[in-house]
């Protein structure tokens, strides 16, 4: 494979004592799509380095007057994210090392192989551009610190950070709503962090996670032989986060039986354990979350209309990754950050390629599975900079062509129901087949799945397709 092209916009300076030197280096890195800036000695290349931008520097090791050492230095301390280039005889190569620990890039041994020259030039401005920006995104964290644990540059994010400002100093119930994988139980811990509730407890409950007979307790506590194996007195979590906070997490899966006393809990502000005539009066701020329209089931009696409001006092909804512009990276290099030092890696960043996936992936599992993803690119990679041999299998797998503009250079117009074929078709296509994670993707179960690939007549599973 050639090497890239440089942008016409990328600016070398070369710096040399000979005229004649100095000429042919000019030739053979225009003809290699660079633009030239001359400098006849140090002095000189600093001056032209104060006046216009430049993304490269070639500079001879032995000049009269500032030798290229210490230029390298100069250089170095000045501009810290240019790459400088070292030319020098074979027998001075010892020199050589040293301009490289006064901060040169790379060196060249003369007579110069100008292909050789190009490619560490485009080597060299591609390691220094994303150098400037991890610098970039890890000053952005450090300005996202403010919001707690959040991170996001995006619109989207900005918005969000602004209501949970203005939320977290109020008292009333918040709703959370959005996506599997969007952070919801982070911004719950947020909100109790910045609330005048931060000194008192923060209480999760998995509302999916237990039946019934088990939540309640669980919710309300009980009383010693309150029912079969209550073998003792039990304080429930209402009481346990009294002061603080108290996040019901997928809410919408509370059975319906259960409602009504969580509904008494939350208006009245009291709790009656099992098998107690005792009321409990308690002291806490609800944030429940649900990745449901809570407001369509209690239409179609799924939830309590009345519970549904009473969550509702505030709602608000977080935006899915995919809608997050830019985010994706940002959020991607924080993670490496967090994970390299847990798996001794000394991994800084990611390649162009994985940024360019990060960006187009559409992260249907949304930051958790971001997440996932860097934690097992951090712990498989053996480079430096996280490659695209890292990633999970379904994001090699990703197109970035979308679909839309496909069908939007198609010569007629299709129907939905053509378009939801081919679009299914691909998702699959791109999974390798797999129709488990197909159908996750897709956001639908396995068996609506299989009866759509039967219409198209896509072969079963026991065909050779996997599951």
């Amino acid at each position: 494979m050639g090497a890239r092209e440089p942008a016409v916009n990328q600016r070398v300076l070369v710096v040399d004592d000979d005229a004649d030197l100095r000429q042919l280096f000019e030739v053979a890195l225009a003809q290699k799509g660079f633009r030239v800036t001359l400098a006849e000695s140090g002095d000189a290349a600093l001056s032209a380095l104060a006046a216009e931008p430049i993304d490269a520097v070639v500079t001879d090791l032995q000049m009269r007057g500032m030798d290229g050492i210490e230029l390298a230095r100069r250089v170095a301390e000045g501009w810290p994210h240019l790459p400088l280039l070292v030319v020098t005889a074979y027998g001075s190569i010892p020199s050589a090392v040293g301009a490289m620990r006064a901060g040169a890039y790379d060196f060249l041994t003369k007579p110069v192989d100008f292909d050789a020259l190009h490619l560490s030039l485009r080597r060299g401005i591609e390691h220094m551009s994303l150098r400037r920006e991890v610098q970039r995104l890890r000053q952005s964290l450090a300005h996202a610190q403010r919001y707690d644990e959040l991170v996001g540059e995006s619109a989207e994010m900005r918005a969000l950070f602004d209501m949970v400002g203005r939320i977290a100093a109020v008292h009333s119930s918040v709703l959370l709503c959005g996506e599997t994988g969007t952070g919801k139980g982070l911004v719950a811990r947020v909100l109790h962090r910045q609330s005048p509730r931060a000194a008192g407890p923060f209480v999760v409950v998995n509302c999916a996670a237990l039946p019934a007979t088990l939540l309640e307790s669980e919710l309300f506590g009980h009383e010693r032989g309150a029912f079969t194996d209550a073998k003792g007195k039990r304080t429930g979590l209402f009481v346990e986060a009294s002061g603080g906070t108290l996040f019901l997490d997928e809410v919408g899966t509370l059975p319906l039986e259960l409602q009504p006393k969580l509904l008494r809990a939350i208006e009245d502000r009291v709790v009656r354990p099992l098998g107690s005539n005792q009321e409990v009066a308690v002291d806490v701020r609800v944030v429940a979350a649900t990745n449901i329209d809570l407001e369509a089931a209690a239409v179609e009696g799924r939830f309590r209309e009345d519970l549904f409001f009473r969550l509702n006092v505030i709602q608000l909804s977080l935006p899915p990754l995919r809608e997050r512009d830019g985010d994706a990276l940002l959020l991607a290099q924080r993670f490496i950050d967090q994970l390299a030092p847990r798996f001794g890696k000394t991994v800084s960043g990611m390649t162009e390629a994985v940024a360019e996936k990060m960006m187009t992936y559409p992260w249907p599992g949304n930051v958790r599975e971001l997440h996932n993803c860097i934690e097992r690119a951090v712990a498989l990679t053996r480079y430096d900079r996280l490659a695209v041999d890292d990633l999970p299998d379904r994001m090699r797998a990703h197109q970035t062509t979308l679909l839309v503009e496909e069908l939007e250079r198609a010569e007629a117009w299709l129907s939905i129901d053509e378009v939801e074929r081919q679009y299914i078709l691909r998702v699959l296509q791109a999974l390798d087949g797999n129709r488990s994670e197909t159908a996750r993707v897709l956001g639908v179960d396995r068996r609506t799945l299989y009866r759509k690939l039967i219409r198209y007549g896509v072969r079963s599973s026991s065909d050779g397709q996997q599951d």
